[in-house]
């Protein structure tokens, strides 16, 4: 029987675990931080400008997450090749996750810029005019930013494939601070509103992206991959097609994750601004206590990579558990914070005082449930990605998602009446099936049977 290794034999010792995820979770909680200032300045105007962000947002995360997902094949494949030593064909890989993702995003951005009066009605229907127009506005900025954001995450992913994560976190860092910059100026100094917080957020993420590709490109001692010249990249399909192997089904499932979450707001419209004013501030707080249960799954996906490179299965294997341990302390810890800061925050948002009621009920039930169930619904699929399982994860995360979050949901609001509480139902339904599945698909070993390279 194969025995762990002991901590002697270790890849990684746990300071270098550590000065790994600290960076992690705190740029995921950065990330976040964007979404949530531009909700809050426009808190003040209304009702209508919130809910307009917020459904501009649910767009956002699933282009978004679907940019992340290619990028993430582009990881694996990067963190392999460094596992095995073949440091030529990690560069390759590089180049050919900045190629593919700029191009899918060029075309992504294009489409939205055209089609955005389709796009918001095929997905929300009908909506408050105020709602409705704000949201064009929000959507159109926000389109003009998704190369950015594409060429932000495939940056990003090659550096933590090489271990490095201080730079993408020092690069939200900035991006954090030029959105609020951008928003005090915009929105509440020039009284720019809904367009006002999508130009700064444009903004920063211009200079993000560009931040990182210039670090990319000089050669450094901890930096073993770079691209020397971009212009030079031309597309490799063999290398391609191995890292949309690992991004596509991630990409389905990501992007069917996020049109679930489509398919429930486009219900939770129907409750009325109120309604969805709270489930958006809900929904936002729900993303920023799980962000550090985020950054440790996706640190786990790049050591996972680096020890199934090296072969060394029983060592990814232990680390699953261990970084299971580490998300668990993270989330229990970041929903209690956030449920404590709840209150003085919304207060300050400038919120209505019903959906603040709202709003603060739904987080008491995420705050009680979610450090139950979330974890291993979410970080044992991190190392099954990382080990080529990906087609087994995203079935597994579609059929949940739909099932039991979509379908659940829907039955409850239009079908029996149930508030937005309804939505939460849904969701701790879906989480607890997936972890359920997950943990048996780990604990079997099947996902080491898989070749990535």
């Amino acid at each position: 029987m194969n025995q762990s290794p002991t901590p002697t034999d270790h890849l990684f010792t746990n300071r270098q675990l550590t000065a790994m995820l600290l960076p992690l979770m705190a740029e995921q909680l950065l990330i976040t931080m964007m979404g949530m200032v531009n909700t809050f300045m426009v808190a003040h105007v209304g009702s209508y400008a919130i809910s307009a962000v917020s459904l501009v947002d649910s767009i956002n995360i699933l282009v978004i997450q679907a940019f992340y997902a290619l990028s993430t094949g582009g990881t694996i494949v990067c963190a392999q090749y460094l596992g095995q030593k073949k440091l030529g064909h990690a560069v390759h890989s590089a180049e050919q996750t900045l190629f593919i993702v700029t191009f899918i995003s060029l075309v992504t951005a294009a489409l939205c810029i055209l089609f955005d009066r389709q796009i918001l009605r095929l997905i929300f229907g009908t909506v408050e005019a105020d709602v409705f127009n704000s949201a064009r506005t929000y959507f159109f900025f926000s389109s003009l930013s998704y190369p950015f954001i594409a060429l932000y995450d495939a940056g990003s992913s090659i550096f933590r494939a090489q271990k490095n994560t201080s730079f993408p976190m020092a690069m939200s860092v900035i991006a954090n601070i030029a959105n609020v910059i951008g928003n005090v100026v915009l929105v509440l100094i020039l009284g720019q509103g809904v367009a006002g917080a999508a130009i700064s957020t444009l903004a920063a993420r211009a200079l993000c992206a560009f931040l990182v590709l210039m670090r990319l490109a000089k050669p450094r001692e901890n930096q073993p991959v770079h691209v020397s010249n971009y212009i030079r990249i031309r597309p490799h399909m063999p290398l391609i097609r191995r890292i949309l192997h690992i991004g596509i089904p991630a990409g389905i499932e990501n992007s069917m994750f996020q049109f679930g979450k489509l398919a429930i707001q486009s219900s939770v419209s129907t409750l009325g601004v109120t309604a969805m004013a709270a489930h958006a501030m809900a929904s936002n707080f729900e993303s920023f206590n799980g962000i550090a249960g985020v950054g440790v799954g996706i640190g786990l996906m790049t050591v996972t990579g680096h020890c199934l490179g090296a072969g060394r299965k029983d060592e990814a294997v232990y680390y699953v558990k261990k970084f299971c341990v580490a998300a668990e302390i993270a989330v229990a810890g970041s929903c209690i914070l956030l449920f404590l800061l709840a209150r003085p925050i919304v207060t300050l948002s400038g919120m209505e005082t019903e959906s603040m009621n709202i709003f603060l009920g739904l987080l008491t039930l995420i705050t009680i449930v979610k450090p139950l169930i979330w974890v291993p619904s979410f970080i044992p699929a991190y190392a099954l990605r990382a080990a080529g399982d990906v087609k087994y994860t995203m079935i597994i995360s579609c059929l949940s998602m739909w099932l039991c979050r979509v379908s659940l949901c829907i039955f409850l609001i239009r079908g029996l009446g149930v508030g937005p509480v309804a939505v939460w139902i849904g969701m701790f339904s879906d989480w607890l099936i997936r972890g359920i599945l997950f943990t048996k698909r780990y604990m079997s070993r099947k996902w080491l049977e898989f070749q990535v390279l």
